[in-house]
Formats: structure tokens, sequence, C-alpha cells
């Protein structure tokens, strides 16, 4: 669970990384992060049914596969899934190791990602619609 000065630091992480100024987004309480383009209606809600469809881990699935992303602008990684607007942003600060592996970075990412889609609970929500 993050505090209330972790998710702000988080969201800052997310307005750096996120490429694209029409892009609102959705934080979730684990560090999920649900970018909704062209999305309607109430962007929090949207993010919760997201999650909940494909946020969840179900081992031996699409849903366990993840692939990660070195950040060249900033320290850290991004975890992706089966869905393409489902990110989770992972601090080298969480590692003891300087150079943890990426199956390591990878799992943590998936740790997350299936925390917020068994109970999404909206941290920020970016809107970015004009």
């Amino acid at each position: 669970m993050s505090t209330a000065g972790q998710s702000e630091t988080l969201v800052e992480v997310w307005r750096r990384i996120i490429i694209g100024d029409h892009k609102s987004w959705v934080v979730m309480e684990h560090g999920t992060c649900v970018i909704l383009v062209d999305a309607e209606g109430d962007l929090a809600e949207h993010a919760c049914a997201i999650m909940r469809q494909y946020g969840p881990v179900d081992v031996g699935s699409a849903a366990a596969d993840f692939s990660v992303i070195p950040l060249a602008d900033h320290p850290g990684w991004v975890v992706t899934g089966h869905h393409p607007d489902i990110l989770n942003f992972v601090s080298p600060e969480i590692f003891a190791a300087s150079e943890p592996s990426h199956d390591v970075v990878g799992m943590y990412g998936r740790t997350m990602r299936d925390a917020d889609g068994r109970a999404p609970k909206v941290l920020h929500v970016e809107d970015r619609r004009v």
C-alpha cells in the first residue's frame, strides 16, 4: 500500500514518463497505471473495470506474461503485460541488489498489477480530455 507521500511521488513519476499530452490516466493503490485514450464518462470507473478484467494474474495464462522496459530518462523500469494500456513503474530503490534481473523486476511489477486488479482502488486521476 502507498502512503500519501509515495502516491504523490508516483504521480510525478508517471507525469514524467508517459508520452503524449492527450492521454488521460489513472493510478491505482499499488502503483498500476491505466492509460485511457478516447475514454468517455468517469475515468476512475473505466480504469477500475479494465483492472478487474485484465489486472489479475492467472498463472499459465497470458495474464502472467510481462515485459520489462528500462527507462532511458528516469531511473527504473516499466513493466507491461497482456493489456497494452496497463503499466507498472518499478523503482530501483525497491531492490537491495544494484542490478536486479529483468525477471525479478517483472515479477514485482506483475505482483503490483495483480493486487490492483483484484481490488482496484484509485489513488489519482489525470484527466487530459479537452
